[in-house]
């Protein structure tokens, strides 16, 4: 095959018959349940964090009663990030008691981590600063 036939190919322009990509069978019209096999060891990204616990919510509540699933998520052990940019203070002040009474009650914790922006994490979960503890002062971003 010529080089431009071969660029036409790659580029889906015409059909490339003879490349290493074309499958006979598939062609003659195999039975397309057998093309497309999943190999076992293979799992979607969101069953393998809720497998192994990595899961994290972000919420960004309109009001008062979207606290309760912040509740829920809370109660079932994933840690929640409060997004409350888009209330009033009046509601948001609502919210931040309302998650800071369940941090309390179910023994986790609850850190502002911007402006009207809430962690609550709950008793089992590791917070790990971002900040410069490991880094010496005259490290890779030293403007002096």
């Amino acid at each position: 095959m010529g080089s431009v036939r071969k660029a036409s190919a790659w580029l889906g322009l015409v059909e490339d018959n003879d490349g290493p990509y074309y499958d006979d069978e598939y062609a003659e019209g195999a039975d397309p349940g057998d093309a497309w096999v999943t190999d076992p060891r293979v799992r979607v990204a969101s069953e393998s964090a809720q497998e192994q616990g990595r899961r994290i919510a972000t919420i960004s509540p309109d009001g008062f009663r979207d606290a309760r699933g912040i509740g829920e998520l809370f109660r079932d052990g994933v840690p929640v990030i409060v997004n409350l940019t888009s209330m009033e203070a009046a509601d948001a002040k609502r919210v931040v008691d309302f998650a800071a009474g369940l941090a309390f009650g179910l023994r986790g914790s609850i850190e502002r981590v911007a402006t009207r922006v809430f962690l609550l994490t709950p008793a089992d979960t590791q917070i790990v600063s971002g900040e410069s503890a490991g880094r010496s002062q005259d490290g890779f971003f030293n403007q002096s």
